[in-house]
C-alpha cells in the first residue's frame, strides 16, 4: 500500500504520485501534508536540502487551489532562476490529472512581456525569484494582492542572497488573510524577523535538530598549505576513482578558474556560475545528469537549483562566509536515504571555522591527511582491474581477435595482465613518483583545541613574518582595509593571513607568515590593474607597532590605518591603480557580523580590484549577484589568467 494514501490526498494526486514512483513519504512530507490539508494555518518547516521539502507544499496547494478560478492563488518564492524552474516543473508532474491548473515561472534572465503575457492568460500558481517578482509588481504586470497562500522556499538563502526587502515588500504587498509557508533548512534572524513580521501564531516542524546537518552526509577536513589547495583537490580526486561531485568556490572567478585547470589536467570537469548564460548553464546541467561530467565546480548560488541524485561528494575547495551557507553545500550529497562525504579543504589559518561548523550542524568531522602519491596509485590499480574485471566483451572484436593474438603471442598471462595494467597504471606512478607530499605538518586538532581555548581570531605580530613593501597606496583609492581585502582576494589567503597594512601616499606595507612569501611575490609581481604592473618587495622594516585584528593601529611604525589611506582626502588620479567599483569601495567592514556567521565576512569583493582576465562579482551580500532583471548583466565566460596556485605539473590525462 502506498503510504501517501494515508496522508488525505486527493485520488488525481496519487494518480500523478504514482506516476512518480513515489512509495513512501518523507518525514518533512509526512510531517507538514496533513497540516496543511486539514487546517488554514502559518506554516514554518525547518527540514535539509534534499528532504523533499517541494512536494511537502507542493501537494497541499495543488489541492487547495480553485481550478476554475482563473485569478492568482498561490505565489511560491524561490532563490535562484534554476530552483524557480525546478519547482514549477515539479509542482506542474504533481497537477498532471488536475484539469484546469496553470502555473507560471516568473524569474530573470527571460522575457518579463512573456511571462506577463501567462500570467494574464491565468495562472493560478505563480513561481518566482524575488528580484522579478517585485520588478513585476513595480511595473503593474501582476496582481498577488487576492492570493491565499505565499510559501517561501530555501528563505534563508534568499535573506543570505540580499533579498530582505525584496521580499518584505511582496508579502506587503499580498493580503493579510492569507496561509504563509516558510520552507528553510536553517533559522537565522533574518527568517526569525519575517516569521514574527508577515506570520500568524506559525507552527512550527523541524526534521532532525535545528540547523544541524544531515545524519546520511559525513564531513572530513584536510589540512594544507595555501599554495597546495588545488594540488589537494587533484589528489582528493585521484583517491576517489569513480566521485561524481560538486565542487564550491567562494566567487564566479575561483570557480571559472579551478574548472579550467581541472579540464586542462585531463579530469572530466565543468564551471556553473552566473556569468554564463541560461543555454551555457543549461548545458553544464544536462551533462552532469547524464554523468558526462564528474567534477562540477560552482559558486553556492548558481547550485542552489542543481537536484542531482547520487552526489557522492561535496567538496568545499573554499569554505563559505557563513555557517549555513556550509549546510545548504553538504545537503547536496547523502539524499534520499543515500550516504554521501562532505569534504572540506582547509589552511591553517581557517581551521576555528571547522569548531563554528561542527557546533552548528552538531556532527564532529574527521581529519584526515591527503593521499600520499604511492596510495593514490594502489587506488587506481585496484579499480583499474575491477574495471577491467566487469567489462562487458563486445563481441563485435571477435573478427579481429587472430591478429590480436598473433601481436601477443609469447606472453604468458602474468606477463600480460603486467603490460596491459601498466598502459594505465604508469602515467599515475610517473606523475607522483616526483611529487612531494603536501600533507600539512600542522595538527589540525591541536590548532583547534588552541582556537577554542583562545575564543578569539589570532593576534599577528611582527615576530616571524615576513613584511612587503607595494607600489600601491592612498592616491590609488585605497585604505588599509580595502588593500587588505584585495591582497586576500588576489592571493587566495584567509581572513587573518595579511595583516598590519600601512598605506602611504604611494606605496604601502603588509605582513604575512613567512609560509606564504613565495605565493605573494610570485602572484602580485605578475598581476596588473588598469595596464599598470604592480611591484612587490620585501621589506627590512619590522613594522614598528602592532595592530588589532581589525587592522587599527595601537602606536608605533608608519602610522598610517586611515590616516594614510582616507579616500576622502585623497582624489583619484587618471593612470592610477584604483580599483573601480559602482559606488565606490565599502569601508563597512567592521560592522557586526551576522548571527551564525564566522565573524566578520571574509569575502573579498573581487570588482574592487580584478586581476587581468578576471570576473568581477559585484553582489554586497554574496559571492554572486542574483539576477534581478531580464538578464542584461550576463557575460560570456572568459579565462582567468591568473589564479593565485604556485605553478603545477601536469598530471596524466585521464583516458
Amino acid at each position: 500500500m502506498n503510504k501517501f494514501e494515508q496522508l488525505g490526498l486527493s485520488e488525481s494526486l496519487q494518480r500523478a504520485i504514482i506516476d512518480l514512483g513515489f512509495e513512501n513519504p518523507t518525514e518533512v512530507q509526512e510531517k507538514a501534508i496533513p497540516l496543511l490539508l486539514e487546517q488554514d494555518i502559518d506554516l514554518v518547516a525547518l527540514a535539509q536540502t534534499g528532504t523533499g521539502k517541494t512536494a511537502a507544499f507542493g501537494f497541499p496547494v495543488i489541492q487547495k487551489i480553485d481550478a476554475n478560478n482563473r485569478n492568482t492563488q498561490a505565489l511560491i518564492l524561490s532563490p535562484t532562476r534554476e530552483l524557480c524552474l525546478q519547482i514549477t516543473n515539479e509542482i506542474k508532474n504533481y497537477s498532471k490529472y488536475e484539469k484546469g491548473i496553470n502555473v507560471v515561472a516568473v524569474y530573470g534572465g527571460a522575457s518579463i512581456t512573456d511571462q506577463a503575457r501567462d500570467i494574464k492568460r491565468g495562472a493560478q500558481i505563480i513561481v518566482a525569484t524575488p528580484g522579478r517578482m517585485q520588478d513585476m509588481i513595480n511595473r503593474g504586470l501582476v496582481n498577488i494582492s487576492q492570493i491565499n497562500y505565499c510559501i517561501l522556499d530555501e528563505a534563508d538563502e534568499m535573506l543570505n542572497m540580499g533579498f530582505y526587502e525584496d521580499i518584505v515588500n511582496i508579502l506587503s504587498t499580498t493580503p493579510d488573510e492569507k496561509n504563509t509557508w516558510l520552507f528553510s533548512a536553517t533559522m537565522p534572524a533574518e527568517v526569525a524577523r519575517i516569521a514574527k513580521q508577515f506570520m500568524r501564531d506559525p507552527v512550527e516542524i523541524t526534521v532532525g535538530a535545528k540547523n544541524s546537518g544531515s545524519a546520511t552526509v559525513s564531513h572530513e577536513f584536510y589540512l594544507v598549505n595555501a599554495r597546495d589547495r588545488y594540488e589537494a583537490l587533484k589528489r582528493l580526486a585521484d583517491a576517489n576513482p569513480d566521485i561524481f561531485s560538486v565542487v564550491f568556490c567562494r566567487t564566479k572567478r575561483d570557480t571559472q578558474a579551478v574548472a579550467e585547470k581541472l579540464i586542462e589536467d585531463g579530469y572530466s570537469a565543468a564551471a556553473l556560475h552566473g556569468d554564463l548564460s541560461q543555454t551555457q548553464r543549461d548545458g553544464v546541467m544536462k551533462s552532469f545528469r547524464g554523468r558526462q561530467i564528474q567534477m562540477l565546480v560552482a559558486t553556492d548560488v548558481a547550485a542552489r537549483g542543481i537536484d542531482v541524485d547520487n552526489i557522492t561528494h561535496v567538496v568545499n575547495y573554499q569554505l563559505p562566509d557563513e555557517i549555513e551557507t556550509y549546510n545548504h553545500r553538504s545537503g547536496r550529497t547523502g539524499r534520499a536515504g543515500k550516504l554521501g562525504t562532505s569534504i572540506v579543504i582547509v589552511t591553517k589559518s581557517e581551521i576555528r571555522k571547522i569548531s563554528s561548523i561542527e557546533r552548528i550542524i552538531k556532527q564532529k568531522f574527521e581529519e584526515k591527511t591527503i593521499p600520499s602519491g604511492i596510495e593514490i596509485c594502489e587506488i587506481q590499480l585496484l579499480h583499474l582491474a575491477n574495471k577491467i574485471k566487469d567489462t562487458e566483451v563486445d563481441h563485435e572484436i571477435d573478427n579481429y581477435l587472430p591478429a590480436i593474438n598473433s601481436v601477443l603471442e609469447g606472453l604468458s598471462k602474468e606477463e600480460l595482465i603486467k603490460k596491459m595494467v601498466s598502459v594505465e597504471f604508469n602515467r599515475f606512478i610517473n606523475y607522483y613518483k616526483k611529487n612531494r607530499d603536501i600533507s600539512s605538518q600542522s595538527s589540525g586538532s591541536e590548532r583547534r583545541e588552541r582556537d577554542d581555548r583562545d575564543g578569539a581570531p589570532r593576534e599577528n605580530n611582527s615576530g616571524g613574518a615576513t613584511r612587503y613593501f607595494v607600489n600601491i597606496g592612498s592616491r590609488d583609492n585605497f585604505d588599509w582595509m580595502s588593500l587588505k581585502d584585495y591582497l586576500k582576494e588576489t592571493l587566495d589567503l584567509g581572513r587573518d593571513d595579511v595583516f598590519k597594512v600601512d598605506v602611504k601616499e604611494g606605496f604601502s606595507f603588509f605582513n604575512t607568515d613567512p609560509e606564504h612569501t613565495d605565493k605573494v611575490m610570485e602572484i602580485l609581481n605578475n598581476v596588473q590593474l588598469e595596464g599598470r604592473r604592480i611591484n612587490v618587495e620585501i621589506s627590512k622594516n619590522d613594522g614598528g607597532g602592532r595592530r588589532d585584528h581589525n587592522g587599527r593601529s595601537s602606536g608605533g611604525g608608519f602610522g598610517g590605518g586611515r590616516s594614510g589611506g582616507d579616500r576622502s582626502s585623497a582624489p583619484r588620479r587618471e593612470g592610477s591603480f584604483a580599483p573601480r567599483r559602482e559606488g565606490g569601495f565599502r569601508s563597512d567592514r567592521g560592522s557586526a557580523p551576522r548571527e551564525g556567521g564566522f565573524g566578520g565576512r571574509s569575502e573579498s569583493r573581487s570588482s574592487a580590484a580584478p586581476r587581468t582576465g578576471g570576473f568581477s562579482d559585484r553582489s554586497p551580500r554574496s559571492s554572486e549577484a542574483p539576477r534581478r532583471d531580464d538578464g542584461s548583466s550576463e557575460r560570456p565566460a572568459r579565462r582567468s589568467e591568473s589564479f593565485g596556485d604556485a605553478p603545477r605539473e601536469k598530471r596524466p590525462r585521464r583516458s
